[in-house]
């Protein structure tokens, strides 16, 4: 199932990012919180807030920085997985993450 409604970004920085494959909007360069994050591609950045996407089943990950609860994030329009959310940190340093999302750099591309 694709999107029903797609919700179309712009951003005061003027970069928006979507879908490598697809273009699919799913967050603003406003919205990266670190570029310092690695994920199963290489690098990754750190979101505040990501669109368009649906989530997966919650899953504990050990992680280089410790046990966390996650959920896969896949675009909500071509259902390719571009990142994850982290919901739960059991490390207490590292609690500034839930709730936000991981986008991996190669899965992603600027445009605007």
């Amino acid at each position: 199932m694709g999107i029903v409604n797609p919700e179309f970004l712009a951003s005061a920085a003027g970069r928006v990012y979507g879908c490598r494959k697809c273009k699919t909007h799913l967050s603003t360069s406003d919205a990266i919180m670190s570029k310092h994050f690695t994920g199963q591609h290489g690098k990754a950045y750190l979101f505040e807030h990501v669109v368009n996407v649906h989530l997966g089943e919650a899953d504990d990950r050990h992680m280089r920085t410790g046990l966390h609860t996650v959920r896969d994030v896949s675009c909500a329009k071509c259902q390719t997985v571009v990142g994850w959310k982290y919901e739960l940190a059991f490390v207490q340093t590292e609690k500034y993450k839930e709730g936000k999302f991981i986008l991996e750099r190669t899965l992603f591309v600027e445009v605007q």
